[in-house]
């Protein structure tokens, strides 16, 4: 079986990040084929990238990094779930990913994204990302709509159908982040 984590997108005070990650966790969790665990960003307290030597030579210097370090390792595939801001990811969210690099390498990844064009753009920029890290994508993704599926701009309710899409989604992750693990294990890692 393998681990899947879903991992907030933002740190700002007031989100609607962890809203929308519990609910994709409250989704996902009535699955048997995988194990789903939130991961939220906010409880790293990851400073701006802090780290003397480049992420991908693995030596980290700092406790912080290796704490996200053990965390990001110990799953086979991820959902990012992506508030767009300006028409691309949070600077949080590109701060925690950028941390650590062999981590993510050959695994797999999902998008559920929200903002007021469905947070597209933002997955845009986090596929180019994930390509960079050896991170192979779904095409599967969850779009939210901050006019839909948020009740005055603040409170999540999502439009029932999303939860299917959520479905389609881990079907995919748990195809890719399978046959990667079998790759990462081949491989020795």
């Amino acid at each position: 079986m393998i681990r899947i984590a879903i991992i907030t997108g933002s740190t700002r005070p007031g989100r609607l990040n962890e809203s929308v990650a519990r609910w994709v966790l409250d989704v996902a969790s009535l699955r048997t084929d995988a194990e789903f665990q939130l991961v939220d960003i906010a409880q790293y307290d990851l400073p701006l990238l802090d780290e003397p030597i480049p992420p991908s030579l693995g030596r980290y210097t700092h406790e912080h990094t290796k704490k996200w370090a053990a965390t990001v390792a110990s799953f086979d595939a991820y959902i990012f779930v992506a508030p767009e801001y300006n028409h691309g990811i949070s600077a949080a969210l590109k701060n925690a990913i950028d941390f650590v690099y062999a981590e993510w390498n050959n695994k797999a990844a999902g998008f559920v994204s929200y903002g007021s064009a469905g947070g597209v753009r933002a997955v845009e920029h986090l596929r180019a990302v994930m390509a960079e890290l050896m991170i192979a994508d779904v095409r599967a993704h969850v779009s939210l709509s901050l006019f839909t599926d948020f009740e005055n701009f603040s409170v999540f309710k999502p439009v029932a159908r999303h939860e299917s899409e959520v479905n389609a989604l881990v079907d995919q992750l748990v195809a890719w982040g399978g046959a990667l693990k079998a790759l990462r294990s081949a491989a020795g890692k």
